[in-house]
């Protein structure tokens, strides 16, 4: 089940993922940020880094949509890793300072696009060509996700609804595109949402929680609730 996403509905959910991500972060002592998150090598550090970065290279497309001139997200994948390592270096307050600034900037960037330049072709980091009008959810999932990966006590059940459903939305239909993992078909109670996963194999049954599928999905649980469900390959 996939529904058509919208531009305001976009923008609203990156807002909102701003306010808790950062209202998270707050409540984050700094010595906190030293302890490594359910990340593979990632520290609250390399996260932080990550988000911050992310935002300079989403506002990169933004710069892109509005002036025509290509400016990709990142140098390269090998650059990208090397920033996040290298930003992890710094300071807690610089960090902090970083990933506030950045993300403010972006916000800034986005209010200058018109109609016509939300339409603009940019390139994703995966080499997609999307419209700009894509940016904000794609900021929208970082910042909503990573908000649960800082470990300062928001869960996925603690994100909206219909960001959740959209998440599983785009999630499954990544997965059904690469093809390299179990068919699945997913049933989401209390919701009604239903979505398959085209893969190997005959789908296997999967039942749970927008919350908990899209925990499972995004490959932050080994199933909804924990209960047993199919090893999953990388998202992102």
């Amino acid at each position: 089940m996939a529904a058509q996403r919208s531009l305001a509905g976009s923008l609203r959910w990156m807002a909102e993922g701003t306010d808790t991500f950062f209202e998270a972060l707050a409540g984050l002592p700094d010595d906190r940020l030293d302890v490594p998150t359910a990340l593979t090598g990632w520290t609250g550090r390399h996260l932080l880094a990550h988000v911050a970065a992310n935002a300079d290279a989403l506002g990169n497309l933004a710069h892109w949509a509005r002036t025509g001139e290509e400016r990709p997200m990142y140098a390269s994948f090998a650059q990208r890793d090397a920033d996040i390592q290298a930003g992890a270096l710094r300071s807690a307050a610089e960090l902090r300072s970083w990933a506030a600034s950045s993300a403010e900037l972006l916000d800034r960037r986005l209010s200058e696009l018109d109609e016509r330049r939300w339409s603009h072709p940019v390139r994703t980091a995966q080499g997609r060509t999307v419209p700009a009008a894509e940016i904000p959810w794609m900021r929208a999932r970082e910042i909503m996700v990573h908000a649960v990966d800082l470990g300062a006590g928001v869960g996925f059940g603690d994100l909206p609804a219909d960001f959740l459903a959209a998440l599983i939305d785009d999630i499954t239909a990544k997965r059904s595109g690469a093809g390299d993992g179990p068919a699945l078909a997913l049933t989401a109670t209390g919701h009604g949402g239903t979505w398959t996963v085209s893969g190997t194999g005959d789908p296997a049954d999967v039942t749970g929680t927008l919350a908990e599928l899209a925990a499972y999905l995004s490959g932050r649980a080994a199933g909804p609730g924990d209960r047993p469900a199919p090893a999953l390959p990388r998202w992102l």
